[in-house]
């Protein structure tokens, strides 16, 4: 890992990605890495913009917003849109299938089904953020599995640990898949 990482997750407000930043920053201190998390949604909160931030470090972090993400992730259109020009070069934009690819030849795109996957294969849409964060740590490999699965089973809410756990290796699935 480079000095500082940094990554933005987006979408629409009632999709998790609040919790989402929050988990990753959390699995990320259990590895012993510094972390920080910031988070910004609209007004209308459910289905308004909403997106979390989380630079992840093994120095000191002095800046605690993302300036250019390595890694963006977009579960909704408007989301990529709003937020692709904020990509570094050579950057990698995790986009759900639902979502048009951007005009951008210095990225690296992976459009996976996210949203589909919490719906149709887990029948839970409300776990998409989880499905997310299996797909982004295991194409950053930015924090390990078992920190990351300790994360999300201290932070989910109690009788869905079950479910969170299925949608954490859904997610990660969704990216083995692509490297078959």
């Amino acid at each position: 890992m480079s000095s500082q990482y940094e990554i933005r997750l987006s979408g629409s407000g009632g999709q998790g990605l609040i919790l989402a930043g929050i988990i990753l920053a959390e699995a990320a201190i259990e590895d012993g890495k510094n972390a920080v998390q910031s988070q910004s949604y609209g007004p209308e909160a459910r289905g308004g913009a909403s997106k979390a931030e989380v630079i992840i470090s093994n120095d000191e972090i002095h800046y605690p917003k993302v300036k250019e993400c390595d890694l963006l992730l977009a579960l909704t259109q408007l989301a990529c849109n709003k937020y692709i020009d904020t990509l570094k070069k050579n950057g990698t934009l995790v986009i759900d299938s639902s979502i048009d690819w951007p005009e951008r030849n210095d990225i690296r795109i992976i459009s996976i089904p996210i949203l589909d996957t919490a719906n149709n294969k887990l029948m839970k849409p409300l776990v998409a953020n989880i499905v997310a964060l299996g797909a982004i740590n295991c194409v950053s490999n930015i924090v390990s599995n078992d920190s990351l699965r300790s994360a999300v089973l201290c932070r989910v809410p109690r009788g869905t640990e079950e479910l969170n756990e299925k949608a954490l290796e859904e997610g990660m699935k969704l990216i083995k898949r692509l490297k078959e």
